[in-house]
């Protein structure tokens, strides 16, 4: 038996791996050390054979309400993704796995690999409405890269959409290229109106380093980017830093950062409802806004959530907090889950790159019917 996870967003360490019915794992911290829940590694052993691994720091973890009724992900093939049993006792997340082939890729959910990011950029650059901005370096000197749709026009609103700033949470990037790929097909009667009236600003991976270390929240010095929109720096979040200056050059008409929650079992919107120039006008379109994503996805749902900030009490650190209170505009945080959806459970993959991908295409639709509205 070989435990490895030597690759890009590779995370575990092996504390013991003499005993295939209690492997010890445990899973590395992100720098800092405040934060850890993402793991992702490979085991290759014997056809047949059951393994039973266990994950012993589990019980201090960033979130353990994450790992009730959670069921590790896994693959064979690297493109279909399926779950495994999984238990949480005593502290310890237990893996049970009897291998189908000679290696499995066991993960806290589906990875967006690094090399997949890369093919997405090259992919939607060749589309004539599309352009790659390079707005700066990472720590660790990796691009932070934005994705440009539209002609420019000055009198079309502005969308912007950010992905990925907690790393781990790579049903970000899933979304985000269904989003994409539905955005530029030409035979979307959706994506056509959008493209008439808006211009297109997307982050894809707004946390690189992260993203490639394997860390579930933080950036390549351990800052939690989420936590950095007042006050960014090329210093500590550079990542930040140049989305700021970029939106304040183009202004913001609506803004849409993806995420994902390891507790709750839901997709959910977390509004701005509590940042200080929070308005009649700006509740009208949130509204809106909510109904047509009931409307357009069966995944989502607006009864279970976060509680909303009280009026004036928003942490303006946040990302659309910072975004809705400068620039005035219909802001939120998209949350989908790293277990299940609660309300249409799938006990084969659970939460899955496909309704990613496809809740990506819905929050178009939801865009569209707020169109008229934003600019």
């Amino acid at each position: 038996m070989q435990i490895s996870a030597n690759f890009d967003g590779g995370n575990i360490e092996v504390i013991n791996q003499d005993n295939i019915d209690d492997v010890q794992l445990a899973i590395r911290p992100d720098q800092g050390g405040e934060f850890f829940q993402w793991f992702n590694f490979k085991l290759q052993g014997t056809v047949g054979q059951r393994y039973t691994l266990n994950i012993i720091n589990a019980g201090s973890a960033s979130y353990t309400k994450g790992w009730e009724d959670y069921q590790a992900a896994a693959t064979y093939d690297r493109q279909q993704w399926f779950r495994l049993p999984t238990r949480y006792q005593d502290g310890t997340l237990t893996i049970e796995v009897e291998l189908d082939c000679d290696a499995i890729q066991i993960a806290y959910f589906a990875p967006y690999s690094y090399e997949r990011h890369q093919d997405l950029l090259s992919a939607v650059q060749v589309h004539p409405l599309v352009s790659l901005e390079h707005l700066g370096l990472t720590l660790d000197e990796r691009d932070i890269t934005l994705v440009k749709v539209g002609n420019g026009d000055e009198d079309k609103a502005n969308i912007w959409i950010t992905a990925r700033q907690h790393p781990g949470e790579t049903m970000a990037e899933w979304l985000v290229e269904g989003l994409l790929n539905n955005l530029l097909d030409s035979d979307s009667p959706t994506a056509k109106a959008l493209l008439d009236k808006a211009n297109f600003y997307i982050v894809p991976n707004m946390n690189p380093d992260g993203s490639v270390r394997g860390h579930l929240r933080t950036n390549a010095v351990g800052v939690n980017l989420n936590r950095e929109w007042q006050t960014p720096s090329l210093e500590k979040s550079p990542e930040v830093y140049h989305v700021v200056n970029k939106m304040k050059e183009t202004g913001v008409d609506l803004y849409y950062d993806v995420h994902g929650d390891e507790g709750l079992p839901y997709v959910f919107l977390a509004g701005c409802e509590g940042v200080p120039s929070y308005s009649d006008d700006m509740a009208k379109l949130q509204d809106k806004f909510v109904n047509a994503l009931l409307m357009a996805s069966a995944d989502f749902q607006n009864e279970f959530g976060y509680d909303k900030d009280e009026p004036g009490k928003a942490n303006l650190t946040v990302a659309s907090n910072w975004v809705a209170d400068t620039f005035g505009c219909l802001s939120n945080t998209l949350e989908m889950p790293f277990k299940d959806n609660a309300n249409m459970l799938d006990p084969m993959s659970g939460w899955s790159p496909e309704r990613s991908i496809y809740l990506g295409e819905a929050s178009l639709l939801a865009m569209l019917v707020v169109i008229n509205d934003i600019k």
